[in-house]
């Protein structure tokens, strides 16, 4: 019996809870139907409503309905708002337009086919039955706002402008549905119909809040300054206590340049709540307008010492900074790390905090310190790529490689598909003397570089240093070559190249060539000056080799340039010099295996 007489509610009023509830905005859709599900329900659709006109052309024609359909047609009534309240759309559909067949004038049967067509994505069908449903029944609300609300689906605005029109004027007690309508005039830029619905709201409901807010949004648009400031007074007089509506009144007069009066209104809301970060943040921008930076760094300081501050503000803020850093001016550079030590010290376990502090003492060149702030924001939260690239750059930027090993290896087991992190990884094994570990990762890492042309010469650059380390010389070249592709003035690539040319006495011609551009580049660079030499001296230019080093060494003191020009004496005949020379360098260190023996029998071994 309990179905029996839900069905009875439903048929009598037709606004039993749960069959006629007022849409609260758009309602959430389900899973869209597929193209080929949607064309069969239209199809459906479009044959049940010719079956349905085939019978109301015959009911037409005939008595009223027997009690037998009536019950027939209640039924499929509540099977069909059943079924809509699972979702499944198309038999909500089927049994409501089979009891629309039945009882076509029946406003609820027309609403909730509107109902379910616009939760199934059928707009152009729900306006239509909802219409018929406003037509049956001018005075329900909730017909109108189904109407409204599939009308602006579509971006019919003006229709549904018209459809709360009609809803306030048909509808006794709808007067709360003029914001509605405001909103929509407001949406269509409709600004003098928006105001002249407003002032009728305000009429019925006296002084409200939102109906305030709205007239300042019209006015500031109309640039009438002076009543957006009369609707902000009305709103303090109407709330004394509330600091918001007076710091949004602060913020009007700030943004419209009457600074004098921004800061008496704030100065007001900080007696209401001394602590109120808003009203420092206001105070700062004025003061820092009126060239007062003193008083403005003070607000902002101020401001960060609360913790009623939120975090996104915070980071909104310190991002606006650290697009100027690093300052010129160090006070400003302290300011802003104070200011993240500040959001540090209020947000202790929140990973932004952390990683905007990181940024700012990165930018301000305290490197140990973001490392070790970054590390922390990784505590608590280790799914930023950012972060952890930042830790590998700072390891790879302090020559820290065992750090550089530890934390690219942990960023590689979140992001194995980065090849950035391999690169720093494989450079990490190269600097621990582990070059087969080293080309392993380099070989992974370059696979996984698309369109970057830049990056794939680095990995060729460290991949040519390995090979040479493994002496898979072929190898090494043919890396090399490839940097060189990428970018034929890398002078690492140059270098390296050619020197280990020289060493195996290969190609000399070609590493005199790329060795001397790089000279020419550089010509006071010990380095670069010592690769050259060792190039001249394995064409046996032993004089053009001594000139070369003799420039390197005005500013070297490395033992293996010493212990290089040791050896192009010997070879140019002054021996004694050479041993003077070898003797310098072995004090030094830093030297090749052969120097003991150079040394022990006043010989050149090579």
């Amino acid at each position: 019996m309990r179905q029996v007489v839900l069905s009875l509610l439903v048929w009598v009023g037709l606004t039993a809870p749960g069959y006629a509830q007022a849409p609260s905005g758009t309602p959430e859709p389900p899973a869209k139907l597929s193209r080929k599900e949607q064309r069969v329900l239209e199809k459906e659709q479009h044959e049940l409503e010719k079956r349905v006109a085939e019978l109301r052309a015959k009911r037409a024609m005939m008595p009223g309905l027997s009690e037998r359909e009536k019950e027939q047609s209640e039924a499929l009534f509540v099977d069909g708002v059943k079924y809509v309240m699972l979702e499944d759309y198309p038999k909500g559909l089927e049994n409501l337009l089979k009891a629309y067949s039945l009882r076509p004038d029946n406003a609820a049967i027309n609403y909730k086919i509107a109902e379910a067509n616009l939760l199934s994505g059928n707009l152009r069908d729900a306006t239509n039955y909802a219409e018929a449903a406003t037509r049956l029944d001018p005075q329900n609300a909730y017909y109108y706002l189904l109407l409204a609300q599939a009308q602006a689906s579509q971006k019919q605005y003006e229709a549904a402008t018209k459809t709360y029109a009609t809803l306030i004027k048909q509808v006794p007690n709808s007067g709360s549905y003029l914001f509605n309508l405001a909103d929509l005039y407001l949406a269509q830029n409709h600004l003098p119909e928006a105001l002249t619905t407003l002032d009728q709201a305000e009429k019925e409901f006296g002084q409200v809040d939102e109906i305030s807010f709205k007239k300042q949004q019209i006015y500031l648009k109309q640039n009438k300054l002076d009543l957006a400031l009369a609707e902000g007074e009305k709103l303090i007089k109407a709330n004394p206590t509330e600091a918001r509506y007076v710091l949004a009144q602060a913020e009007m007069y700030a943004s419209n340049n009457r600074l004098p009066d921004a800061v008496r209104v704030t100065q007001q809301a900080l007696r209401l709540d001394p602590d109120n970060p808003q009203a420092h943040l206001i105070l700062s921008e004025v003061y820092r307008q009126q060239k007062q930076e003193a008083e403005a760094d003070q607000q902002l300081r101020q401001a960060f010492a609360s913790p009623a501050l939120d975090i996104d503000a915070r980071v909104r803020i310190l991002v606006g900074y650290i697009k100027q850093l690093p300052s010129p001016k160090e006070p400003t550079n302290q300011l802003v790390r104070d200011l993240a030590a500040a959001t540090v010290k209020s947000y202790p376990k929140d990973a932004k905090a952390y990683a905007i502090s990181g940024d700012v003492q990165t930018l301000t060149d305290h490197k140990k310190d973001a490392r070790n702030t970054y590390l922390q924001a990784l505590r608590y939260d280790n799914s930023k790529f950012q972060v952890w690239q930042q830790v590998v750059l700072i390891d790879a930027e302090l020559n820290q490689t065992d750090s550089l090993l530890v934390h690219s290896g942990r960023a590689l087991e979140l992001f194995p598909n980065q090849s950035s992190l391999w690169f720093y990884n494989g450079v990490a094994y190269l600097l621990k003397k582990q070059p087969q570990k080293g080309v392993k990762a380099l070989e992974h890492g370059r696979r996984l570089v698309v369109n970057n042309a830049p990056l794939l010469g680095q990995f060729d650059a460290q991949l040519g240093d390995a090979y040479h380390e493994l002496h898979e010389y072929e190898k090494s070249d043919a890396a090399y070559e490839s940097a060189l592709v990428s970018d034929p003035d890398n002078v690492q690539v140059l270098n390296n190249y050619s020197y280990f040319l020289s060493l195996r006495g290969d190609k000399l011609d070609k590493a005199k060539q790329m060795s001397g551009k790089v000279v020419k580049q550089f010509p006071d660079n010990d380095t670069y000056l010592d690769t050259y030499a060792w190039v001249l001296y394995k064409q046996k230019d032993y004089a053009g080799a001594k000139a070369a080093l003799e420039k390197a060494l005005q500013t070297s003191k490395d033992g293996s340039i010493i212990e290089h020009y040791g050896d192009v004496l010997f070879q140019l005949g002054e021996k004694d010099k050479a041993v003077v020379e070898w003797q310098r360098a072995h004090k030094i260190g830093g030297t090749s295996d052969l120097l003991e023996r150079k040394l022990k029998d006043h010989k050149l071994y090579e």
